[in-house]
């Protein structure tokens, strides 16, 4: 599927970049903007995963970054009126329904939310948060290419999913959130 011989092809010296069926588009395309973003999520998961080993859920983590690559393929490719299954790998509901499991289960645990949560507590956590940030970019770098090409539904249904996912594993991380860093309204208006 992927043979990479050489690094640099010089193809892109001019502003432009190719897409996964051969077209090539401006490197600041809408398209090309979105599957950028779920790679810079990927990076930060990538983060998570090595400077915090003993995460929660870690092998999922390592799941869902193969799944983001899926979500960058995805996106990469166009897709076409009427394509027909198999033609491009394209994100299915079966990897977003594996994120709402795993929302259900770790949220069993937690306490409700009594106020908005600021990002940090534990430094998996910190990164954590950084991921959801990161994610949430992705997911409207998607919404933004919607609004102008067809894009597969499953791919932004599954960035939104995991952004929750990453909100509740924060949560989690945050000693089952007792260590959730919480935000008080107002607290330093007055000296």
């Amino acid at each position: 599927m992927v043979f990479l011989s050489r690094i640099y092809t010089k193809s892109g010296d001019g502003g432009e970049t190719g897409l996964g069926d051969g077209s090539r588009v401006p490197k600041d395309a809408a398209r090309v903007e979105a599957y950028g973003e779920v790679d810079e999520l990927n990076s930060v998961l990538g983060l998570v995963t090595a400077n915090c080993p003993d995460c929660p859920e870690s092998k999922l983590l390592r799941v869902i970054q193969n799944d983001l690559f899926d979500v960058g393929a995805d996106l990469c490719v166009p897709q076409a009126d009427g394509e027909g299954s198999g033609k491009a790998l394209r994100v299915v509901p079966a990897q977003y329904e594996r994120l709402e499991w795993a929302i259900d289960r770790l949220n069993e645990g937690l306490q409700p939310l009594r106020s908005f949560i600021l990002p940090g507590g534990t430094p998996a956590a910190a990164w954590l948060h950084l991921a959801r940030t990161v994610c949430r970019r992705a997911e409207r770098a998607v919404v933004t290419l919607q609004r102008t090409e067809q894009v597969n539904t499953h791919a932004l249904i599954y960035l939104n999913r995991l952004s929750d996912f990453l909100f509740v594993l924060a949560r989690v991380t945050n000693d089952g959130g007792k260590g959730d860093v919480l935000w008080v309204p107002g607290a330093s208006r007055e000296g």
